[in-house]
């Protein structure tokens, strides 16, 4: 008979991971103040990262801070590791990016893009890469399976695409000695 327990849920500490999130997110945004500021047109002094778009290291700050505590938070409080806890935590972190615009349409709407894309992102594995391959199978040994398994035959490739572009069946330069023969009357030497 199975039993329904649920597996043990580790509580994460929501403050610092926020706080984490927040010193990072904060070094992304002075970095894109920097070069925001390098590429003006007006010659502005190095202090013009903070002053004129210093605004921008506080967004980045406040939205990477907002999305990892909600994240945390919301996990704490579903006691539950699922796609669900980065949607919340997108949502929070968007509404803190459309906060810029200054319009409830906007706060809500990057709330909702950035829920759904957290989501989305989370629940098909979190990855850029594709999915996770076993580490146990060398790499090498990997990708030679896979040339073997997906390997077609001359004949057919030569078929679908015929002939030319570095693929070239048996019996190729007697053909093509033929074919100029017969159009232009050179005698091609056949090796």
């Amino acid at each position: 008979m199975a039993t329904d327990e649920k597996p043990n849920y580790e509580p994460k500490d929501a403050v610092s991971v926020a706080i984490q999130s927040t010193l990072l997110m904060g070094g992304a945004g002075l970095f894109a103040s920097a070069v925001q500021n390098t590429l003006t047109k007006a010659n502005v002094s190095g202090w013009g990262v903070f002053s004129r778009s210093g605004g921008i290291i506080g967004l980045f700050a406040a939205a990477g801070g907002a999305y990892s505590f909600s994240k945390a938070a919301a996990a704490n409080l579903r006691e539950k590791d699922d796609s669900y806890n980065p949607a919340i935590g997108g949502f929070f972190g968007g509404a803190i990016l459309g906060m810029r615009f200054g319009n409830f349409p906007a706060v809500i709407g990057l709330g909702a893009g950035l829920a759904v894309a957290q989501g989305v992102f989370d629940y098909t594995g979190g990855r850029f890469a594709g999915y996770e391959r076993d580490p146990n199978v060398d790499e090498w040994e990997r990708k030679e399976h896979l040339r073997y398994n997906r390997r077609r035959p001359l004949q057919e490739t030569i078929e679908q695409l015929g002939e030319g572009r570095g693929i070239y069946a048996p019996g190729y330069r007697e053909r093509r000695a033929d074919r100029i023969k017969e159009h232009y009357g050179i005698d091609v030497p056949r090796t």
